[in-house]
């Protein structure tokens, strides 16, 4: 059986861009994740060992975008991604999707993000 941990909303200051204004200074992002795992053993046993803990995804998740300094944002979701699954083993496939919250765009709009699924 295959569950799904989700993660709504990360916050995360990072480099993340083309553009010459990205690249020289931080901007805010957000992260959402949908962990598949099997929690069987979590939710039978209310013991944290038997899963994955979500505090330690998001810790990989922010620490592998704020290093990789990505240009776009499918590369952002990529990093992401390969860090949540390299985390814990337990973990069978992850979807991130990122969101610049203040995106370089000259209309009104309120995010711009990428959606990507990963497994293992």
């Amino acid at each position: 059986m295959t569950d799904l941990l989700e993660v709504r909303g990360l916050r995360v200051v990072a480099i993340c861009g083309v553009l010459d204004e990205e690249r020289s200074r931080a901007q805010p992002l957000t992260i959402d994740l949908d962990v598949e795992l099997d929690a069987g053993a979590a939710a039978a046993s209310d013991d944290l060992a038997d899963t994955a803990n979500y505090a330690e995804l998001c810790a990989a998740a922010v620490d592998a975008l704020a290093a990789a300094r990505p240009r776009l944002l499918e590369a952002a979701c990529e990093v992401v991604g390969r860090a949540v699954l390299d985390a814990d083993t337990r973990v069978l496939a992850v979807t991130v999707a990122i969101a610049k919250l203040r995106p370089p765009v000259p209309l009104d709009v309120v995010t711009v993000a990428v959606r990507r699924r990963l497994a293992r």
